[in-house]
């Protein structure tokens, strides 16, 4: 790796150093000045830096700093939901959290690579967001502005989390109908449950190892319905010191029809992919004037429509 990326490197360890000795990682001025100097450090654009290439010390404290982060964006959630939550109407004041703008532009995103690959006259009825947490602005920012008809089922493993979600939307008499919320570990989510989704989405850090994360996707394969569509968050560049990576070749079971790696503020680039259909069931489901994988490094959010579709 060239000079430049040697420097990156160092100045992530030397991150990694300062936060890995923090005895917590609820959000406070110091914890909060490290974390965003990191991801100051990782989100400018690094086409040429590879992580695969790492050396193995490399490759050992990236893991390590993935679930601090992990661990810390589950404090700052639940330190804002809970702020929210001291509100008449939580959803009212959703601009207190920082990085709300950053989900409104992923979430136009988002929206628009889906709408990429469906019939405009089939909106999803029901989509599962899989690692919602206590703050699920995903969820939250597509019902509201882009999927205003379809009902959201929420999963997180944490009933706490969970309860505090529940009580965000609450007050909305629209989002407490269409938005719900299990408390339920994915690998216990069964057939019966996810063949009813045209949409899941699988969040960013559920599975913060590789082999957790290909766990997670394997079940997804064999539970939801053919033709169903999965959405993954993943990393490129140095913003996979921040993120696990999805590779395309993870996604048995799946046709990849787009990758997507944004290079402004928002971090996590989005994978699509279809669920095949059983040779044995229909012919193989394929997209419409779609390459089977179609790598796209960069996004203009300006060109997105923002409104969102009816039945």
């Amino acid at each position: 790796m060239g000079c430049q990326n040697d420097q990156l490197i160092a100045k992530v360890l030397g991150l990694f150093d300062q936060i890995s000795k923090l005895e917590s990682l609820k959000p406070c001025k110091h914890v909060n000045t490290l974390f965003t100097e990191l991801v100051l450090t990782c989100t400018p654009p690094a086409p040429d830096f590879d992580i695969s290439q790492l050396p193995n010390n490399v490759q050992d404290a990236r893991s390590k700093l993935i679930r601090l982060c992990g661990e810390a964006e589950g404090n700052m959630e639940d330190h804002f939901s809970t702020i929210l939550n001291s509100y008449e109407n939580p959803l009212n004041h959703l601009n207190l959290f920082p990085y709300y703008s950053n989900y409104i532009k992923l979430g136009q995103l988002e929206f628009q690579i889906l709408t990429q690959h469906i019939n405009t006259n089939q909106v999803p009825k029901k989509i599962a967001f899989i690692g919602s947490g206590p703050l699920p602005l995903t969820s939250i920012v597509l019902a509201t502005n882009h999927l205003t008809t379809t009902t959201f089922h929420n999963y997180d493993i944490s009933p706490s989390a969970n309860s505090l979600a529940r009580r965000l939307v609450g007050a909305d008499p629209d989002l407490s109908k269409r938005m719900i919320f299990h408390t339920k570990d994915i690998m216990k989510v069964s057939l019966n449950e996810l063949k009813e989704y045209d949409v899941v989405f699988l969040a960013a850090l559920v599975g913060m190892c590789k082999e957790d994360k290909i766990k997670a996707i394997e079940h997804l394969a064999k539970n939801m319905a053919p033709g169903a569509m999965l959405m993954l968050r993943s990393a490129h560049g140095a913003r996979a010191f921040l993120y696990p990576i999805v590779d395309p070749s993870d996604l048995k079971g799946f046709q990849v029809l787009s990758v997507f790696h944004p290079t402004d503020e928002v971090i996590n680039s989005v994978v699509i992919a279809r669920k095949y259909v059983a040779l044995n069931q229909a012919t193989m489901i394929m997209p419409n004037n779609c390459k089977c994988t179609e790598i796209h490094p960069f996004i203009n959010h300006e060109e997105f429509a923002t409104k969102g579709i009816q039945l």
